[in-house]
């Protein structure tokens, strides 16, 4: 009889979610130093990006990499979608606040220096930085040999908004209606666990997908983060209540807006990435919910009156509602916690 798959996690792949929180509040603890006047910063630490007083206007700043990601991208030789990566994972983040992305400066870090790689590199910030109609004003790039195996590739972005404009979830209401919006694929969270799976699989990355045979293993996890910059013509439109970039831990950064409760009965269909992920790594479903995006890469929190615009600046459509607190966060019966 052939022995049964081990059940795979992201914890057990060596990322755990809320060990992560603990290093993060202790790292945070300390920094209660505030600047006073213009620069003093707004709001607390742990939003999608931090904001800074301008006068009449918000700054933001969000820094982000690419993560293990990176890995496949030297394994398929392939590094021109990256640099999408790099900037779509800060952009979004200022989008979940509505706030308008305007400068970007990137870190690259490398183990040796490779013109080709380079130029591909390149080839991706300035793609991801044409998508978010914003500039890249500078950079670093650090030769690490003692430290760095290969490649790591982060940036941070900065962006603006005038002042009550930006969301953060204060307004949402039991009833408001939760529209989602379609993701690319995996993006750039979860590749911890991604890359057991594909090693334990048997597959390579160069072999077809098994539930899409037009592309590569390897194609499918290198699709480059979508950037949803419809969200500032959204946030002009209608009366946004929450925004939400679903990255790292997947549902569960919903509970960055609110306490409440969101209930999910007509989720979006998760890409065929997401169903050979969970099958060949024997994923349960709700460690793929709070590890993975599922194929729902933004959410929009908005009243029920403003539901068919934002379908139709979104090109969303209604996944679920918000509920009580006590119901958690819910995809169908299963509780996300």
């Amino acid at each position: 009889m052939e022995k049964s798959k081990k059940s795979l996690s992201y914890a057990e792949s060596g990322v755990d979610i809320k060990v992560e929180e603990a290093t993060i509040s202790a790292l945070t603890a300390a920094m209660t130093f505030k600047r006073m006047g213009l620069g003093a910063p707004l709001g607390d630490i742990g939003h999608y990006a931090g904001l800074i007083d301008f006068g009449e206007y918000v700054l933001a700043l969000a820094t982000d990499g690419v993560g293990s990601k990176v890995l496949i991208a030297n394994e398929m030789k392939r590094w021109n979608t990256v640099g999408i990566d790099c900037i779509a994972m800060n952009v979004n983040d200022l989008l979940a606040m509505a706030i308008e992305p305007i400068a970007f400066v990137d870190y690259l870090a490398v183990q040796s220096h490779n013109q080709e790689f380079s130029r591909q590199i390149g080839e991706g910030l300035a793609k991801g930085a044409e998508f978010s109609r914003m500039s890249i004003v500078g950079g670093e790039t650090a030769t690490l040999p003692e430290i760095v195996n290969g490649f790591d590739l982060a940036g941070t972005c900065l962006g603006m908004a005038k002042k009550g404009t930006t969301i953060a979830g204060e307004n949402v209401k039991v009833g408001d209606k939760l529209i989602g919006i379609a993701s690319s694929g995996v993006h750039s969270n979860g590749y911890t666990l991604v890359r057991r799976i594909v090693a334990e699989s048997g597959y390579s990355y160069a072999d077809p997908l098994p539930d899409d045979p037009s592309v590569t293993i390897g194609d499918a996890l290198l699709e480059p983060t979508r950037i949803y910059m419809e969200i500032l013509d959204l946030a002009k439109a209608v009366d946004v209540h929450g925004l939400a970039h679903i990255t790292g831990s997947g549902l569960l950064k919903l509970r960055r807006l609110t306490e409440l409760g969101f209930l999910f009965d007509d989720p979006i269909k998760p890409q065929p990435v997401f169903d050979f992920l969970m099958r060949e790594g024997n994923v349960s479903l709700l460690e793929m919910y709070r590890t993975f995006n599922m194929g729902m890469g933004f959410v929009v929190v908005v009243d029920e009156a403003d539901v068919d615009e934002t379908v139709r600046i979104t090109g969303g459509k209604v996944v679920g509602e918000i509920v009580e607190k006590e119901m958690g966060i819910r995809v169908g019966g299963m509780e996300v916690k």
